[in-house]
C-alpha cells in the first residue's frame, strides 16, 4: 500500500481506493462481499463511496490478506476474535515505516 498519501477527503471513489492499496478495483469489490464490516456507501448510479472508516477498514483487511498471508477465512476470524490487536499492529507498523523513511532520508543528506 502507497504509504505517502494522507487521507484527507471524505469520500473516495473505488478507483482511488484501488490506486491507494495498488490494487485492481474488482479486488476492493470482492472484498466487499467477502468481509460484511466493509459497507461503503452507494450515490445514486450505484458507485461506491468509501469513507476514512472505509480506508481504515481496508488497510487492516489488505494487512492481514496482502501481507501477513491469512486467508479470507482467517484475516475474518482474526477481525473479529481480536480487530484492535490488529489496529495496534498496523499502528506499530505504520510508525515503524515512517520512522524508516526519515532515517533513509537523513542517511541521503549525510
Amino acid at each position: 500500500m502507497k504509504t505517502s498519501h494522507k487521507i484527507e477527503k471524505i469520500y473516495y471513489n473505488i478507483g482511488e481506493v484501488a490506486e491507494l492499496f495498488e490494487v485492481n478495483q474488482s479486488l476492493i469489490r470482492f472484498w466487499e462481499k467477502e468481509f460484511d464490516i466493509l459497507n461503503p456507501q452507494k450515490n445514486k448510479k450505484g458507485n461506491r463511496l468509501f469513507t476514512k472508516q472505509d480506508l481504515e477498514t481496508l488497510k487492516l483487511i489488505y494487512h492481514l490478506v496482502k501481507e501477513r498471508g491469512y486467508t479470507l477465512q482467517g484475516a475474518k476470524d482474526k477481525l473479529k476474535q481480536n480487530r484492535e490487536n490488529v489496529v495496534n499492529t498496523v499502528q506499530i507498523i505504520d510508525s515503524l515505516n515512517q520512522v524508516k523513511g526519515f532515517l533513509l532520508e537523513l542517511k541521503k543528506e549525510l
